[in-house]
């Protein structure tokens, strides 16, 4: 006779997931067998960037100098806007 495997997964415990909050229970999306009983109303968030507007960058090609991209990378991360930065700075913009 063979033994059952026992099961691979640790049984769900639902002891480090946060309570909802009332106000999310009342924003939730209620369905009822796959079927939407009460769609979602109020804010949700949504993955991905939010829309930017009238104040989104552009994105242009620009040929620097090796030592003037060394020199703002030396700064770790957000070079990029630190050379926006610079620019704003340099045409009177800021």
């Amino acid at each position: 006779m063979t033994r059952k495997a026992a099961a691979s997964l640790p049984a769900w415990d639902d002891e480090d997931t946060p309570e909802w909050t009332d106000d999310q229970l009342d924003r939730a999306e209620l369905a009822v067998g796959g079927k939407v009983v009460r769609p979602a109303n109020g804010t949700l968030t949504r993955v991905g960037r939010p829309p930017l507007g009238a104040q989104a960058k552009r994105q242009v090609t620009l040929r620097l100098d090796p030592d003037v991209i060394e020199k703002f990378r030396e700064g770790g991360r957000g070079w990029q806007g630190r050379v926006n930065d610079a620019l704003r700075k340099a045409v009177g913009l800021s």
